[in-house]
């Protein structure tokens, strides 16, 4: 059984993002003690995996009638679903209530954009 085009456009994203993530902060993390653009060049590297799963997630996600905002708001929610642990248990930054109240938004900004 396939899964409908939003929770395949939900998937892929949340994949992208993970590499997303990566490419956009585990520099600081790995690669601090090396020139900036061997630490834009591995991130450009890693980058190039988000894309190719974050373009056929936001063309599957707009073809079944996702609009383009609402494509928007689910990537930003993802972004934070994969951020905070990211933060938390890679990169060992403390749990922040920021965090939550970051969520909250999220939440409101959803219902926002995805009622009828």
């Amino acid at each position: 059984m396939t899964p409908s085009p939003l929770w395949q456009t939900v998937g892929l994203l949340l994949l992208s993002n993970v590499f997303m993530t990566i490419a956009w902060y585990g520099h600081l993390k790995n690669l601090s003690g090396r020139a900036w653009y061997i630490a834009a060049l591995v991130s450009w590297g890693i980058a190039l995996f988000e894309y190719l799963l974050q373009v056929p997630a936001n063309r599957i996600g707009h073809a079944a009638g996702v609009s383009l905002a609402q494509l928007k708001i689910t990537q930003e929610v993802i972004t934070l679903v994969v951020f905070v642990p990211f933060a938390m248990l890679y990169m060992k930054q403390a749990f922040r209530w920021d965090f939550v109240w970051a969520g909250l938004c999220l939440l409101g900004a959803v219902y926002f954009i995805f009622r009828e």
